[in-house]
């Protein structure tokens, strides 16, 4: 664990919520992901399981949380199953999470040994009616591969054939799309370190530094701060910028292009969520900054328009219709093409084809399924792009906000967006 201790509270009071939404004569299980392999004998890097560490704030393989809402024991309202270490597993591993240790990070008092897991399940399921299982039900998740839970389920179904499943997924979305302020705290966190490593990265950029050179300067900020990247960076010049989710990383900055970088910080599981577009040379040409002010209108619009209450379709729609005035005023379309398009289908997909943001938190594109509007202390980015392939640019631009009733909170704020900010700051490196 890199990062801080955070507090128990935290993950008590997220199991309360989520207790008190499950319905008598019922248990919910989730499990930890998988410890996935690579080849031969090797692994990747491990990352929790989003869900379990928001109930729990546990981090380590093999983990299961059972969650009992009418348990006569307010103890065994909540069990965590963890793996016992062995002096070979220490001696290759390191060190494991203890029961002692488990208990002051999750603020769960009964803590058993994976190995204890059937036999105090099958004395909990008793005279139980309705089973709460985990599956990864994100809106775009492909789930190419199964998981824990995925077995779980399966295993279940052979154990208990005639015991009805609910879906505790859509439970955990309503109550993950809403942050607490220790959430958000720890996402501002991550914000400030992927701040600074722009902010880093800005003073180096120059004509024929490579894109893998200003990854390497991001990985260095994170790194050094105890963060991870969020993603896989994204550091695209030229027409690579066009390409939305372009990671090779590996061509050489020109001299009179511009340079799209999309990355974010991972701090304690959180995610930031970033993305500037910035000169190589260190000035934006008449055109580039044409274009480039086109976004940054759609995106400063687009977050005064994000409010308590406010449906997302409309605010999107909204922001295409703004686009397509930009795109009129750029002449990359015409009022005849507005007159043509389909309400479903604006002309403005032609050069911006993604959507204007999402809710971020555990995941970068945090779980939502449901959530049709904004609600307080909702966490989202905006991020409006322009990209022309026949140009050979691309711009988007991109902050992460969250919705309070005193209008937006961006979080992003402290990383220079201005087009003469940038330049100055570019400049400054020079002399």
């Amino acid at each position: 664990m890199r990062h801080d201790p955070i507090d128990p509270a935290l993950f008590r009071l997220n199991r309360k919520r989520l207790l008190d939404r499950l319905p008598n004569n019922s248990i919910a299980v989730i499990n930890s992901n998988d410890l996935m392999p690579s080849n031969a004998d090797g692994t990747l890097p491990y990352h929790p399981n989003a869900d379990l560490f928001y109930l729990s704030g546990i981090e380590h393989e093999q983990s299961i949380l059972v969650l009992d809402p009418y348990a006569s024991k307010a103890r065994d309202r909540s069990i965590l199953f963890i793996r016992q270490s062995t002096p070979l597993l220490k001696i290759w591993e390191g060190y494991k999470l203890h029961k002692k240790h488990a208990r002051t990070i999750s603020g769960i008092s009964r803590i058993c040994w994976l190995d204890e897991f059937w036999p105090v399940f099958k004395q909990l399921a008793r005279g139980k009616k309705l089973f709460f299982l985990n599956h990864n039900e994100h809106q775009r998740a492909d789930n190419p591969v199964q998981t824990r839970d995925d077995r779980f389920r399966e295993e279940i179904k052979k154990r208990y054939p005639k015991k009805k499943h609910g879906r505790l997924a859509p439970l955990l979305h309503e109550l993950r799309f809403v942050k607490d302020a220790r959430e958000i705290s720890l996402i501002n966190h991550a914000v400030d370190i992927t701040t600074q490593g722009y902010r880093r990265v800005l003073q180096m950029i120059k004509p024929g530094i490579k894109e893998y050179e200003i990854e390497a300067e991001w990985a260095h900020s994170f790194i050094s701060n105890r963060c991870k990247f969020a993603y896989g960076p994204i550091v695209a010049s030229g027409e690579n910028a066009c390409c939305l989710h372009y990671i090779d990383n590996d061509c050489t900055c020109q001299k009179g292009q511009l340079v799209l970088m999309d990355v974010g910080a991972n701090y304690a599981n959180y995610n930031a969520d970033l993305t500037r577009t910035i000169p190589v040379s260190g000035k934006f040409s008449r055109r580039q900054r044409a274009i480039y002010n086109s976004v940054l209108r759609v995106l400063r619009q687009s977050i005064e328009n994000a409010s308590i209450g406010k449906s997302i379709k409309e605010w999107t729609k909204d922001a295409q219709d703004m686009m397509n005035e930009e795109l009129v005023s750029l002449k990359l379309i015409s009022l005849k093409d507005l007159k043509k398009q389909d309400s479903r289908n604006p002309a403005c997909r032609k050069y911006f084809m993604h959507g204007l943001g999402h809710s971020l938190g555990l995941d970068v594109h945090d779980v939502s399924n449901g959530q049709s509007a904004f609600k307080e202390n909702s966490v989202f980015t905006v991020e409006p792009g322009i990209y022309i392939p026949e140009e050979k640019v691309g711009v988007r631009l991109e902050e992460n906000i969250v919705i309070t009733p005193k209008g937006p909170l961006i979080l992003t704020n402290d990383a220079p967006i201005e087009p003469d900010e940038i330049e100055e700051l570019m400049h400054s490196r020079i002399q």
